[in-house]
């Protein structure tokens, strides 16, 4: 199956090189997106252009492809399961939840001069990088690309309640699925909540499985990815 690769803020394609390898050894093909304003230029993008190029990805193929998204590009996979229905066999949600119509896409951090810059690893201390490596702190951080404020401000729209019917997979790293599970019964990710299938799994890893396990991340996906052909 076809696996379309959405990396979440402040990196592009590369970040899945790891992880790709593992899928093409499982008999997937993995397509890594680099997005406008993280790595494929246009530092003026919108919110709309990164969903834009994710609907291209996926219009591009002739089978439905799973699409996965990590971090806050789990909103990203989430939109195009909303914009194309019937043409997403499934999507992946690695360490994040989907916004809700309405809300801000990933204005999370301040915005300087136009862009999110990354804040370096200080608010992540703890569980999500406690598996990284000082070599891969340095070498993600060094690459890491500053947001469009375009992005990180745009404003998330919903419509088709079609989504609901999407097959969700959501990828646990740094919270146990019990713990998601509390988090959606208690009605905080309202998209979930109203999703028809969702199946919680779990990882033993930070944040970033993608560079800390990408085996373990692959065969996870690789699974999903059979379930939902």
């Amino acid at each position: 199956m076809r696996i379309l690769l959405i990396a979440g803020l402040w990196l592009d394609g590369s970040a899945w090189k790891e992880v790709a390898p593992e899928l093409e050894a499982r008999g997937h093909r993995p397509v890594p997106l680099t997005l406008p304003g993280q790595g494929g230029g246009a530092a003026s993008a919108t919110l709309e252009d990164q969903v834009a190029a994710v609907l291209a990805a996926v219009d591009a193929e002739d089978d439905r492809p799973l699409v996965v998204g990590h971090s806050a590009a789990c909103t990203l996979a989430w939109l195009a399961a909303d914009r194309r229905p019937e043409k997403v066999a499934g999507v992946a949600l690695i360490g994040g939840f989907p916004s809700a119509d309405g809300e801000q896409y990933a204005a999370f951090f301040d915005r300087k001069d136009g862009v999110m810059a990354f804040p370096g690893w200080g608010p992540f201390e703890g569980p999500d990088i406690a598996d990284l490596d000082e070599e891969t702190l340095r070498r993600v951080a060094q690459g890491a690309i500053p947001v469009p404020e375009g992005v990180a401000e745009g404003v998330v729209r919903l419509s088709d309640r079609r989504r609901f019917e999407v097959p969700v997979t959501l990828v646990c790293p740094e919270f146990s699925p019990a713990e998601a599970r509390q988090v959606v019964d208690a009605g905080d990710v309202t998209e979930l909540a109203a999703a028809r299938h969702v199946d919680y799994v779990d990882i033993d890893s930070g944040h970033w499985p993608m560079f800390s396990k990408p085996a373990d991340l692959a065969r996870l996906l690789a699974a999903t990815a059979a379930d939902a052909g």
